[in-house]
């Protein structure tokens, strides 16, 4: 009963996000034919329906990873983001407070549905080897589609070695494999390989879906390339050269950004509403739909206290908050008109980009529309912006970067120069990593930043409140004080025990 119960619900999940994926399209697919069928499937496609049903399938194991918070788990230790002192957020307190377990069931999770979706990647792959077409048409669907899956796949193989560094790296679909830990040169190579792959596949602009590329076009690959180089560069591999193939990566994609509809939106705040969900900034987008029943579960009811009907998850940290830059950017950032510091729950500010504009999303709302922006434009900038300093190739191009996304952080436009905001001199790199912290608060990607500077301890020894009151004149408490290593031997997050015990040959 067990396996038909599992079974059931993975065909039904896999048709609702079918229907996701089909709502992102002008037109695309015959709803009319059961998506399920080629996706389960065993064997060779023999035309090319099952492969586009196949794909469909490996957006559903996408969908269903990363539809909760636990997908971006490992971010709560960086020093924006914290969680509730009790209640059931214990799993998340421990990477608040660099103590993780083994038993740690988000870990775990995360483990089983990235790995899962890798899995439907590769019977994807290995499914397509028998599929002759002789139609043009259906050919450049066919490599679109292929290159669709390496996307997906080397990105599964990017997120999950951003947790936890040296990963396995299966490529074939074959569920008894025991592979070991690769090691991690290993793994960023396996990741560059997929997405080149990818880019060489990609349209610049994937036909029929709405803007923010929720399918991804070639420059999605390459941005999520710059990424990777930018990682590469640093911890623990800290290959220097990569930092030029960063801002190589970064360059290309700004360059392309006409052909692929690529911009700034003029108004930060318009990224963080419903309205918005689609937009020109978002270089890949995960896009949810409520109402076929693939909801979003990371923001809205999540991202507030029980004074506000909240389920307490996803808080902001006091000190970054004080710490941040007065202005726009901090104003879209923060729900800065609530009285946090009173709060009888839990005195922490509330973040804005989690719950929402004011009256954007009900306060009971837990489940939304919201897409996720894996990632956005200006991350681009300022991955260009930085790699090109570190690289010691500095251009006008590269200090514009960083200018861009300063002006529109003080509320101005982007596009046109304001020598108010505007820096040519100084410590470019330094200036774009401080930038990236402002901009990308609350976005899950902090920690990343700081393990790749190898920045844990000096972002984390000292998240002390400073200037924070209550009403009866006390300075506010750090909610979740750090309780483990702050070392580099602390920066991966531990492989789930329950997976060492079913292949001990990733015990490391």
């Amino acid at each position: 009963m067990k396996t038909t119960y599992n079974r059931n619900r993975y065909n039904i999940r896999s048709i609702l996000s079918f229907l996701i994926i089909a709502s992102a399209f002008c037109s695309c697919a015959d709803l009319d034919e059961d998506p399920t069928i080629a996706q389960l499937a065993p064997g060779a496609y023999s035309k090319i329906q099952e492969l586009e049903l196949g794909v469909t399938g490996v957006h559903a194991k996408l969908n269903d990873a990363s539809w909760m918070t636990t997908f971006y788990a490992p971010a709560w230790a960086g020093d924006d983001i914290t969680t509730h002192i009790g209640s059931n957020k214990a799993e998340f307190r421990e990477f608040d407070q660099r103590l993780v377990s083994q038993a740690n069931s988000r870990v775990r999770n995360n483990w089983e549905a990235i790995y899962s979706t890798i899995r439907a990647a590769n019977t994807v792959l290995a499914n397509n080897e028998g599929l002759v077409l002789t139609e043009p048409s259906e050919i450049e669907t066919q490599n679109r589609l292929i290159a669709e899956v390496y996307f997906l796949r080397g990105v599964m193989f990017f997120h999950l070695a951003r947790i936890h560094g040296r990963i396995p790296l299966p490529i074939i679909p074959d569920p008894d494999q025991q592979l070991g830990l690769a090691e991690q040169i290993d793994v960023y190579e396996q990741i560059e390989s997929d997405l080149l792959k990818a880019e060489s596949g990609l349209p610049d602009i994937y036909p029929g879906v709405n803007a923010g590329a929720p399918r991804p076009n070639s420059g999605s690959a390459r941005a999520l390339l710059a990424r990777l180089y930018l990682d590469w560069a640093g911890f623990p591999v800290k290959d220097n050269a990569k930092y030029t193939d960063a801002a190589s990566s970064a360059k290309q994609v700004i360059d392309n950004s006409a052909a692929h509809n690529f911009t700034l939106l003029e108004d930060l705040e318009d990224l963080w509403t419903l309205e918005h969900r689609f937009n020109d900034e978002a270089v890949w987008t995960i896009p949810y739909c409520r109402s076929c029943g693939q909801p979003n579960r990371k923001f809205g009811k999540l991202g507030n206290p029980s004074d506000l009907q909240g389920w307490q998850e996803t808080f902001a940290e006091i000190r970054f908050f004080e710490d941040f830059p007065e202005g726009a950017r901090k104003e879209a950032t923060y729900r800065t008109e609530l009285d946090w510091k009173n709060f009888s729950d839990q005195p922490t500010p509330v973040f804005k980009k989690i719950v929402g504009p004011i009256d954007d999303i009900p306060l009971s709302d837990f489940q939304t529309d919201r897409n996720d922006f894996f990632i956005r434009y200006a991350e681009v900038l300022l991955i260009y912006a930085e790699a090109s300093a570190r690289s010691g190739n500095i251009t006008p191009e590269s200090w514009e970067a960083l200018n861009m996304i300063r002006r529109r952080s003080e509320g101005l436009p982007f596009n046109i120069p304001d020598p108010s905001v505007d820096v040519t001199t100084g410590d470019l790199a330094e200036l774009a990593f401080t930038e990236r912290k402002w901009e990308f608060a609350g976005e899950y990607l902090r920690w990343n930043d700081l393990v790749r500077m190898e920045r844990v301890e000096q972002a984390l020894s000292d998240r002390a409140p400073q200037t924070s009151l209550n009403n009866s004149g006390e300075l506010l408490p750090e909610p979740n004080p750090i309780k483990g290593s702050l070392g580099t031997d602390n920066y991966f997050t531990p492989i789930p025990q329950r997976e060492i015990d079913l292949n001990p040959s990733i015990n490391n």
